[in-house]
């Protein structure tokens, strides 16, 4: 696949994200807008190590980055469901203040 085109797909999958995280107001689409957008970033770090066979850096962040997004999922669904159970919606402009 021509390396022009990983990154036009990169592009478009973080464009995609940013725009779901902007405009959602459902607390769950904002979590896969943020995946959608990490998932972009690691496109283009394979993209560009893959002009370099020797240099691992580009796999290796993509690795990183795959780790971090699933603790961001874990802790993010967890928070999400504790914030569902107290204030019964999942909807960001309904929940506009956590007290207790």
């Amino acid at each position: 696949m021509p390396f022009d085109y990983l990154l036009i797909l990169g592009a478009f999958l973080f464009c995609v994200g940013l725009f779901v995280v902007v405009t959602r107001k459902n607390a769950i689409l904002v979590l896969i807008g943020i995946e959608l957008m990490l998932n972009a970033a690691n496109i283009n770090l394979i993209a560009f190590s893959s002009f370099d066979p020797n240099a691992l850096q580009g796999q290796i962040f993509s690795l990183f980055i795959i780790t971090v997004a699933a603790a961001e999922a874990a802790v993010g669904l967890s928070i999400v469901v504790k914030v569902y159970k107290h204030f019964q919606t999942a909807d960001l402009d309904k929940i506009n203040e956590l007290k207790g």
